[in-house]
């Protein structure tokens, strides 16, 4: 069923940094939508719990216990979604986590090669599945979008809100198939147990503070003022 849309207001908007969350472009429309929180991306609806899924250009630390020859390996996945690794050949990694990829080195290596290998990789820099953090934080940037991370945990890996961040002043900004969508939070309604602490997906943007994503919420918070028991959930709607 399709969310009913309860009001709409113009805004304009021009969110400043980086990420690959949906930038919404001056002179759309904001429609509040009736569901209780932003809806996850379609890759996710049915999320599993299996973990961050490696994609194109994400960098691994490998090790095999034991063999020096294969330890502290530094590899880069290709633009194609693969790796080459020493005697197991190239492997496509993408969808795959990182325990899926050592039990598969493991399998490439068994035998032939090593009789029992220990295989540990590790995710030393996250480009392909990232959440981006921006505004009154104390580092914004691009986070690794791990699986079970919600806006507290994207908000502390940013090394958390700055002295002066006004809390009730949050906005995820999220592509949900074709749809551009945004949703304001309020942390100490999230702190207090007013309602759940919502997860954050890969390409999310999250922005801290009064900035010009909060504002745009000002003239429909007048006529919904449920922040403090719900979060604001909208569809960015192009003219």
């Amino acid at each position: 069923m399709k969310p009913k849309v309860l009001l709409c207001c113009a805004f304009f908007l021009a969110l400043a940094g980086c990420g690959g969350g949906p930038r919404p472009l001056s002179g759309n429309q904001l429609a509040v939508v009736a569901v209780p929180d932003l809806p996850p991306p379609p890759a996710y609806q049915n999320d599993k719990g299996t973990g961050y899924t490696l994609g194109p250009l994400d960098t691994l630390d490998i090790d095999v216990f034991g063999v020096d020859e294969l330890s502290r390996q530094q590899i880069q996945i290709d633009a194609e979604g693969r790796i080459a690794f020493p005697l197991a050949g190239t492997v496509t990694v993408t969808g795959m986590t990182i325990d899926d990829l050592a039990r598969e080195l493991e399998r490439r290596l068994r035998g032939r090669y090593v009789r029992d290998p220990k295989v540990t990789v590790n995710l030393r820099k996250a480009v392909s599945q990232a959440v981006t953090v921006e505004g009154a934080v104390k580092e914004p940037g691009l986070y690794p979008a791990f699986q079970g991370m919600t806006l507290m945990r994207a908000i502390a890996s940013a090394k958390g809100e700055t002295e002066f961040a006004k809390l009730k002043e949050v906005v995820i900004f999220r592509q949900v198939g074709n749809q551009s969508m945004a949703a304001l939070y309020s942390l100490d309604a999230i702190r207090r147990g007013n309602y759940a602490d919502p997860k954050v997906y890969p390409n999310d943007v999250v922005v801290v503070g009064d900035s010009p994503g909060r504002r745009m919420f000002s003239t429909l918070l007048q006529s919904a003022p449920a922040l403090l028991t719900t979060p604001l959930v909208a569809l960015i709607q192009k003219n």
